[in-house]
């Protein structure tokens, strides 16, 4: 299976199963434990699809699939309803206190919201965008612009 071992799975869950469950921590706190570890237990099980030098951004769109399938069997969770704790130094933890910011995204579509907060959030480029969302790099590119210029305008209005 094209080296794909226990020693790969040992490297994979080194180098990104911390920003794995950054990304679950961000989206599901309660939960985020158990999520991470259905990602990385997807991406053992599919270890032969996971694409070379592109792992994290793979695993981030499983982790939007393992995730929109809990919120499925759950109530979802709504921006106001995400707990204003100082889990950690993250600065980008703080945009989820500050009211302007998420009044601001709670105008955005869930689309725009997401395409913002794995750009800033996960820090994901253009590449690795368009891995997660499952488009064209140009298509990513567009689309970060679009919601820029959307959270610009909905933060003008508020």
């Amino acid at each position: 299976m094209d080296g794909r071992d226990a020693a790969w799975f040992d490297a994979l869950f080194r180098d990104h199963a911390a920003a794995v469950h950054r990304y679950l921590l961000r989206r599901a706190p309660q939960d985020a434990e158990d999520l991470a570890a259905e990602v990385l237990t997807i991406a053992w099980r599919r270890r032969a699809d996971v694409p070379e030098g592109a792992e994290l951004p793979w695993l981030y769109r499983t982790a939007g699939f393992v995730l929109a399938n809990h919120r499925r069997k759950k109530q979802p969770l709504t921006l106001e309803s995400v707990p204003e704790q100082d889990v950690d130094d993250d600065p980008a933890d703080a945009v989820v206190t500050d009211e302007l910011v998420r009044e601001a995204l709670a105008h955005l579509s869930p689309r725009d919201r997401r395409i913002l907060l794995l750009h800033a959030w996960e820090g994901l480029g253009g590449e690795e965008l368009a891995v997660v969302l499952g488009i064209s790099r140009g298509g990513a590119d567009a689309a970060l612009s679009r919601a820029r210029s959307r959270l610009a305008a909905a933060w003008a209005r508020s």
